[in-house]
């Protein structure tokens, strides 16, 4: 699944006048269409459900690849919140309660298929409800030297979240209240230590936190198992929401930098 929903509504606009994020072009094509070409060029996809504004997306050209089979992409009409989108896309799919969906913004024109597959054996020897991805921030700068994320300094490392995870449509009911408070707070980690609880505030105070700290807080606090999935792949978590982000993307895969697998 693939959550393409956002409206250009921020600094990127003064760069591109697309309607939607997705649609904003790179080297001819929507941003969104590199995302589609590496989940479906990944081992271990199936179905692929893209949610977003669904007349748009179904008019613009370049948004599927020539070599992908007709059908393989389909659209689901965006909703109102990242959790409706969510459960639109798994009716799309057709996902049973107990299944895994692979899903990843529609902002991640730099994934690679070989990004989806390694970040998918990961998750397969986890029995988790929730696999999430985190990069390190030796990772990002390694690939993406000078580009600015969002980081949180814990015991584990300088670590950011990334885009892209693996949930069982089962636990989505159960997690709605804390999935809305984790997207609100997901660009300041002050107010992550808020949703987390004043034992794990207290831990990062100190420098003592530690990623399966904040795993046990989450089963505590819904009852599922959740685990942070550190991925050696920085384009995982290089979401273009910036303008320098995005004029980094367009010099790059203007001149075939992309690393395809």
């Amino acid at each position: 699944m693939i959550l393409a929903g956002a409206d250009n509504e921020g600094p990127l606009r003064d760069l591109d006048p697309a309607r939607y994020e997705a649609l904003i072009v790179i080297n001819g094509r929507p941003m969104v269409g590199y995302v589609i070409d590496a989940i479906a060029g990944a081992r271990g996809i199936g179905e692929i459900v893209v949610v977003g504004p669904m007349e748009a997306f179904e008019n613009a050209p370049g948004i599927v690849g020539g070599d992908i089979p007709a059908g393989r992409v389909r659209f689901a009409e965006r909703g109102r919140s990242i959790l409706e989108n969510l459960d639109r896309g798994i009716r799309a799919l057709g996902a049973g309660a107990q299944d895994r969906v692979f899903v990843a913004t529609g902002d991640l024109p730099f994934l690679t298929p070989r990004a989806v597959e390694d970040f998918l054996e990961r998750c397969e020897g986890l029995d988790s409800d929730i696999c999430y991805s985190v990069v390190t921030k030796e990772t990002n700068d390694a690939r993406f030297p000078g580009m600015k994320r969002t980081y949180m300094r814990i015991a584990d490392g300088v670590l950011t979240g990334g885009n892209v995870m693996v949930v069982r449509p089962a636990a989505i009911d159960k997690c709605r209240k804390l999935v809305d408070m984790a997207v609100a707070s997901r660009k300041k980690p002050w107010m992550m230590l808020s949703v987390l609880g004043i034992k794990c505030a207290v831990k990062f105070l100190f420098g003592a936190l530690r990623v399966r700290d904040i795993e046990e807080r989450f089963q505590r606090l819904t009852g599922l198992k959740g685990s942070g999935v550190f991925t050696p792949y920085a384009e995982i978590a290089m979401d273009v929401d910036k303008p320098a982000h995005l004029e980094f993307a367009r010099s790059v895969l203007g001149s075939g930098g992309q690393t395809g697998r």
